[in-house]
């Protein structure tokens, strides 16, 4: 998400730290920055950060007021910001004429606002809460530049004065908000329902949408106004005729916006926030401050807020120790430590006998348990004041026989000569399809064998290259079919290829009753074959010291040729030239791969014989072309000449 230093300034007294710091702080303890890009010059620069929110955290830090309180948290500085204080919020903007904070005072609504004509019916528990509010007599026009300002920076076009405002306050809290034009509307009563299977609705990007009784729609008593918690509709849009609105604060279940937001194609600012799950209770600080910002810059007569609230949320209560928090983090953090901590997050708590009381916020739905909060103490605190040291690691006794057969059936497997393989478990066909899947591939694996041949036609092509003469490979996995998922073993070579069950494997290959037995023999060596004698003699830094090269990722070429030299020669001597004339291109040691001897009846007097050799050619930087190998293989034949040897 992208944020505004400016408009994060708005929320402290006290001037923030430079942005690289803030940038800094936020990196080590909340979430990684992606950018921190400078934009205008003189009075009007501002800074933007890009913050890569992660969805554990998307429901309480996809807002300016969410990375306000982390940076609260971080630099240990005060919000001065309470947003259920609705005078605060227009506190925090410039004037009219976009100078300094101004606006003290906005409307009282405990004692202006009139009742309201506005009716709502829930039709679906889809829908968690429903808050409306109908404002008549708006002026909508050209949006202030403090607030288009507010909004390009973070790279949203300004619309208009009511559109704006709705975007300005979803960004500021978090909270996706929509207005309808009321005189658009069949009547004053808004409906949240299921679609219907033959409707249709074009929305305010011009979309055609085709819907169905799987998607919740926003309502009048005849058409559809608006995908809930998606994208709204041209029929109700605010436009500069537009005098009387309808505010619609409200909440969504999160797995269905965004199986809906998948199925239609459509991903919006407030699918974002709504599939993440943010709580109902923020709907209520979220009407106060759009209901605020609209009076100021529109006017306009308020009626009273509709709120449809079926299932009140709980707020949270976790108990957790002292000792909790430091038995699993390995750490000695004293009482007044932690308790930093709930005061830097601003929770409210009591403690006895060294144990808290966390009353949890709602916004913070990620905290669930005293893990979170164990969590939440080391992430503030600092990793740092950990100690460097390894966990006391206790051995379960107990074996974990699908673990076990895996690793035995395995070891058994290396011991024969195969080599381990995994190929991918999506597939363009099986029983088991993916869902939205924006591949090809849209099907789960139902054998191994499909993947094993492309393995091992792939693997035949690199064999010059690997040494090898034959490709043995094989795989254990899991299959997915229809009657659920199941563990197979597939291996075999060019010529054939064995797939079965895991659980069939090992009952042919051991008896049940060895299984503890060799079960400390494979585990104790994790499965590899026992460490060599000449290897056990030195140390394993001096073994592997200077041992590896790194691979090329460039094609290699291999060229075969076969010499006829008189019977007796050494071939030492062609590998010799091989060698020298091959330069730095060819990797491998030169492969003889065959040699027969002709007699001296059908040789013309003396016994030749013929060697065959293989030659392999890679470079580290390149990819090779016909024309230099070509070269190479000339020099070597032309020495191979002049020494009386004869190409075959």
């Amino acid at each position: 998400m992208k944020i505004s230093y400016n408009w994060l300034q708005n929320y402290f007294e006290e001037k923030l730290p430079e942005p690289e710091k803030i940038s800094e702080g936020i990196i080590f303890h909340s979430f990684e920055v992606e950018s921190l890009d400078k934009l205008g010059t003189g009075e009007k620069v501002d800074w933007i950060f890009d913050i890569k929110i992660l969805p554990d955290r998307a429901h309480d830090c996809l807002s300016h007021w969410g990375i306000a309180k982390e940076i609260s948290m971080i630099f240990d500085l005060k919000i001065n910001f309470v947003p259920e204080i609705f005078s605060q919020v227009l506190a925090r903007l410039p004037n009219s004429d976009g100078q300094g904070q101004g606006r003290k005072t906005g409307p009282d609504h405990s004692k202006s606002c009139i009742g309201s004509e506005l009716k709502i019916q829930i039709e679906d528990d889809k829908c968690l809460r429903y808050m409306g509010r109908i404002v008549k007599k708006v002026k909508v026009k050209e949006s202030p530049d403090w607030l288009k300002e507010k909004l390009k920076v973070i790279g949203q076009k300004s619309i208009n004065n009511i559109v704006d405002t709705a975007n300005f306050v979803m960004f500021d809290l978090g909270q996706p908000i929509h207005c309808f034009d009321l005189d658009k509307l069949q009547s004053s009563k808004i409906i949240i329902r299921n679609a219907k299977n033959d409707e249709k609705i074009t929305t305010l990007d011009e979309k055609e949408i085709n819907l169905d009784d799987s998607i919740l729609v926003i309502a009048d008593e005849k058409n559809p106004l608006a995908i809930a918690g998606i994208k709204g509709g041209t029929k109700a849009e605010v436009n500069a005729n537009t005098k009387n609105i309808v505010i619609e604060v409200a909440n969504f279940n999160s797995v269905t916006t965004r199986k809906t937001s998948q199925k239609i194609g459509v991903l919006t600012e407030a699918v974002k926030r709504y599939e993440n799950e943010i709580t109902p209770e923020l709907c209520g600080i979220a009407m106060n401050s759009i209901t605020d910002m609209i009076y100021a810059l529109a006017g306009g007569e308020v009626e009273e807020i509709v709120d449809i609230y079926p299932q009140k949320t709980k707020q949270r209560v976790i108990l957790v120790s002292i000792n909790y928090i430091n038995k699993r983090l390995g750490s000695n953090f004293s009482k007044e430590e932690i308790e930093s901590v709930w005061k830097k997050l601003d929770f409210e708590y009591t403690e006895k006998n060294n144990e808290f009381e966390i009353r949890i916020p709602f916004l913070r739905i990620d905290l669930n348990g005293p893990y979170d909060l164990t969590e939440e103490v080391i992430r503030i605190l600092g990793y740092d004041r950990l100690e460097e040291k390894l966990p006391e690691i206790r051995l379960n006794k107990k074996v974990n026989k699908i673990f076990y057969k895996m690793l035995w059936t395995r070891h058994k497997l290396l011991k024969d000569g195969y080599s381990e393989v995994m190929t991918y478990s999506f597939c363009n066909e099986g029983e088991v399809e993916v869902l939205a899947s924006a591949s090809d591939k849209k099907f789960l694996r139902n054998n191994l064998t499909d993947g094993l041949k492309e393995s091992i036609k792939l693997n035949t092509l690199n064999l010059p290259l690997l040494d090898m003469d034959d490709v043995k490979v094989f795989e254990i996995g899991t299959v997915f079919l229809k009657s659920g998922e199941d563990m197979h073993i597939a291996y075999g070579d060019k010529k054939n290829i064995v797939e079965i069950s895991l659980e069939k494997f090992c009952i042919k290959e051991f008896h049940e009753n060895s299984l503890s037995n060799s079960f400390s023999e494979v585990l104790g060596r994790g499965g590899r074959e026992p460490v060599p004698d000449h290897l056990k003699k030195n140390s394993s830094s001096e073994f592997f010291k200077n041992s590896f090269k790194m691979w090329s990722v460039y094609p290699f070429i291999s060229r075969d040729i076969a010499v006829w030299v008189p019977e007796g020669t050494a071939p030492e001597k062609l590998i010799e030239i091989y060698k020298s004339f091959g330069t730095e291109l060819l990797i491998k040691e030169p492969k003889l791969f065959d040699s027969f001897t002709k007699p001296a009846s059908s040789a013309g007097g003396n016994d030749k014989t013929s060697f065959a050799y293989r030659l392999v050619f890679q470079a580290d930087d390149r990819t090779l072309t016909d024309e230099e190998i070509n070269v190479i293989m000339t020099n070597i034949t032309n020495k191979v000449l002049s020494l009386g040897f004869e190409v075959r």
